[in-house]
């Protein structure tokens, strides 16, 4: 079986590495990007099979990179994308659905096993 690439963009050192942990031991492939930036150069390449955004993120957020990848997609298709955030603000989630977002994830409750969960349903469905 082919292993899956994810790439996890989240700026908090400690969630990062939290998530980006349960994921590889999973089978995952994972790569990281720890702000808007390195993240959307990562994306423009493409090739990814899922991406999981934060909202919040130093030097582009995650609202801008969508919007990004909806009007520049790479050659290269990625998969959906799931958001992480700490925002309640509907208008803020209803944005990045819109913008392209498959669903999201409200990190103050999230554990590792709902995310790496998520994951594997998401990508079983795309096969």
């Amino acid at each position: 079986m082919q292993s899956h690439r994810i790439i996890l963009i989240e700026d908090d050192t400690f969630v990062r590495e939290l998530y980006a942990k349960a994921l590889t031991e999973a089978g995952f492939e994972v790569e990281q990007a720890i702000d808007g930036e390195a993240g959307l150069a990562k994306l423009t390449q493409g090739g990814f099979d899922l991406i999981l955004l934060d909202i919040k993120l130093p030097k582009k957020d995650g609202l801008s990179i969508l919007t990004e990848l909806k009007n520049h997609p790479p050659q290269t298709k990625n998969g959906p994308v799931v958001l992480l955030t700490n925002f309640t603000d509907p208008n803020i989630i209803n944005r990045g659905l819109k913008l392209g977002a498959v669903h999201y994830l409200d990190k103050a409750d999230l554990v590792p096993g709902q995310l790496v969960a998520t994951a594997t349903h998401l990508l079983s469905t795309r096969q």
